[in-house]
């Protein structure tokens, strides 16, 4: 008995116009599944451009410190303005205006902001006049904090419903920004490495699934504020710079109190622009009823960091020297210091003139 002529249209084999369709399909099926080689995912480089060259370019969404699509930490010691920065960045993705000095390629957008730092009174306070003149967010902009009074499922950990809870708020509002303020309320021990790992690999997958940008705040462990800052500065250092995609810091000026420099650490999407010889100098301030980081120009970090006495700068100078005498070259020992090439040329110079002066 035929079949109705309805179910013969219905399949691609009876209709010669959809046969090549059907085939290719097949074909496109057949490829994606001899691409994956069990953990890997393999195939030409030129089909990897194809694939990628299908998406938009990441634009910026903090200057050259942070784009589109990137899994970005900011880090610092205590009280020196991190959930300051932070909001502010996130206020100004919502609004879709950019911070002066600083530029915004993003559109408009709503922003999920995790404050596990402050109270909500604590942050009314920075955002208003005496508690009365009180700024007024962008509805794209959510504040996110703990329910106390939330119970916890049986047989889940505080961290799992945590992570379970941070991904039914990103669906739910639909948001593609996520700042976490900060990581330590998702993980208490990130500054090990094997408690590192499983959260950076959680915010990793969570920015895959749902095409996030996620910036999340980070300590410093005590350092020495005469050095200038580096990657190893940060609480868990190794781990927590293998898996982001972009890193900076702020850093205390020793001129003044109310003065920071921003300096990129790491950067994937763009070269080194803001390194040690040319930082974000910025002014903490209040003008009215918002509480924000003022770009003034871009400096050298050395310039803001404590000083040394005169003695620890000769015997620094004096070892420098020794180990260009070693042969090691500048770069190197730059590396070794944190500092620019630059830099040592001068403490080079100096620790040579000491010398010619013992001499005569």
């Amino acid at each position: 008995m035929n079949k109705p002529i309805s179910e013969q249209e219905s399949n691609p084999l009876h209709d010669p116009r959809k046969l090549n369709a059907y085939f290719q399909e097949l074909l496109q099926n057949n490829s994606k599944a001899n691409e994956c080689k069990g953990l890997f995912t393999v195939k030409p480089a030129n089909a990897w451009i194809d694939s990628a060259r299908k998406r938009p370019i990441p634009r910026m969404l903090f200057g050259e410190f942070w784009f589109e699509g990137e899994l970005c930490i900011l880090f610092a010691d205590t009280n020196l303005g991190k959930s300051i920065l932070a909001v502010q960045i996130a206020n100004s993705i919502s609004r879709g205006l950019g911070i002066g000095g600083f530029k915004l390629e993003a559109q408009k957008q709503a922003v999920l902001y995790f404050d596990f730092e402050l109270s909500d009174k604590q942050f009314e306070n920075r955002y208003s006049v005496n508690f009365e003149v009180h700024y007024v967010w962008d509805d794209k902009f959510f504040r996110v904090e703990i329910n106390p009074d939330a119970e916890i499922p049986d047989k889940q950990s505080f961290e799992d419903y945590l992570n379970s809870s941070l991904e039914r708020a990103i669906v739910e509002t639909g948001a593609k920004v996520l700042v976490i303020d900060n990581l330590t309320y998702l993980k208490n021990e990130t500054e090990r490495a094997k408690d590192a790992l499983p959260l950076m690999k959680h915010l990793k997958a969570l920015k895959s699934k749902y095409g996030l940008s996620i910036m999340a705040l980070a300590h410093t462990p005590k350092r020495d504020s005469s050095k200038p800052l580096t990657g190893n500065d940060l609480q868990g250092s190794r781990m927590l710079l293998n898996f982001c995609d972009s890193c900076f810091a702020i850093g205390a000026s020793r001129q003044d109190s109310h003065l920071r420099y921003i300096k990129q650490i790491k950067q994937r999407n763009t070269e080194q622009i803001y390194g040690d010889d040319n930082v974000c100098l910025c002014q903490i301030e209040k003008p009215h009823n918002f509480l924000q980081f003022s770009f003034i120009g871009c400096v050298a970090e050395w310039d803001h960091l404590k000083q040394s006495s005169e003695g620890d700068k000769e015997k620094r100078n004096a070892e420098v020297l020794e180990l260009h005498r070693q042969g090691i070259s500048n770069v190197d020992i730059a590396k070794r210091y944190g500092v620019s090439e630059g830099a040592v040329r001068k403490w080079l110079k100096k620790a040579e003139a000491v010398e010619d002066e013992k001499t005569k």
